[in-house]
């Protein structure tokens, strides 16, 4: 029978059905949390058959080499597979597989919390109230801005730069996008958006909300002269990959007032965080839940169990990036 490594603890329905295919016996799933150490790694993927990681686990051609010649997919527990060696993949004949679709409208959902609570200021009056400093309301009591009827600017209008502009509808924004390719005329209309070149963006958004891929061309894609650019009242809010912003940047820029507030998901260097935007009262900062909801996450683990037993079965897998194995 095949053998499936897990990489870390997800959520049982997906589990389920790879044991329900190949038996229990045959499936091992690492006990920790999150992310696996690369000699536990290493050790775990020897004479597999199928890989299962998650984003934070990285799969080169030196954990393909400890895998050995039985490897036949890794099924990354993502939308996105930056974190995978396609190309070695590819060359030795390897699946690379992905969740996508699934975490579109759980992550929108999480962008437009990032971007109201960080609008209104509602984690930095939180720790204020509860640290006992309210004593009487005020006229300037933590001040925010306003959402409504504002200009929202997406950098990267895919699957979930769209769905955080239908949201935008009910809050009768005008809305901006840039991207690589213009949207069609019908899906601009429906979607009541206007293409920008980004500087255009930049410059006339008060929200901006990045959702593009991490390439070479979009690592720092937001650093120091695109928010010496932004309004002084500007939320930037970053759900994406953590290296499209320069984060070093924008902690400088929060505290000298230059960009209003920030709110992100992503890192970096995760799970560490710049001390400066640690310091930043004005960013909101949460340990990249896009898709932490429980019914998203089942789905993934779900959707990455079928990549795998189509694969071991012989059958081509419903998510894969590299079709040119198969």
């Amino acid at each position: 029978m095949p053998r499936i490594f897990i990489t870390c603890r997800i959520p049982d329905s997906g589990i389920q059905m790879l044991t329900a295919a190949f038996g229990e016996q045959e499936v091992v799933v690492s006990p920790q949390d999150g992310s696996i150490s690369p000699e536990v790694l290493l050790e775990g993927v020897r004479g597999v058959d199928a890989l299962l990681p998650i984003l934070t686990d990285t799969i080169d051609a030196e954990v393909m080499d400890a895998a050995g010649a039985p490897l036949k997919i890794i099924a990354n527990y993502a939308v996105g597979y930056n974190n995978i060696d396609v190309d070695v993949a590819t060359a030795r004949g390897i699946a690379v597989t992905n969740t996508p679709g699934v975490l579109t409208e759980t992550t929108a959902d999480l962008a437009w919390a990032l971007l109201m609570t960080a609008a209104r200021r509602i984690s930095e009056s939180e720790r204020y109230l509860r640290a006992g400093k309210w004593d009487a309301w005020g006229p300037q009591l933590m001040l925010g801005v306003d959402v409504h009827g504002k200009t929202l600017g997406i950098f990267g209008m895919g699957r979930i730069g769209q769905a955080v502009a239908r949201r935008a509808r009910g809050f009768d924004m005008r809305v901006l996008y840039t991207d690589v390719e213009r949207l069609p005329a019908a899906t601009e209309q429906e979607l009541q958006a206007a293409f920008v070149d980004k500087a255009t963006l930049v410059a006339e958004s008060d929200f901006i909300s990045i959702h593009c891929p991490l390439l070479p061309e979009t690592t720092h894609a937001f650093g120091a002269d695109e928010f010496k650019a932004m309004k002084q009242t500007a939320v930037l809010i970053n759900t994406s990959r953590g290296p499209v912003v320069d984060e070093a940047a924008l902690a400088q820029a929060l505290q000298s007032g230059a960009v209003f507030a920030a709110g992100l998901d992503v890192y970096e260097e995760e799970p560490k965080v710049h001390p400066d935007l640690l310091a930043c009262e004005n960013a909101v900062l949460v340990p990249h839940i896009g898709s932490g909801s429980r019914d998203t996450r089942a789905r993934m683990a779900e959707m990455a169990a079928a990549n795998i037993i189509a694969r071991l079965i012989g059958e081509t897998p419903p998510n894969c990036v590299n079709p040119e194995v198969l």
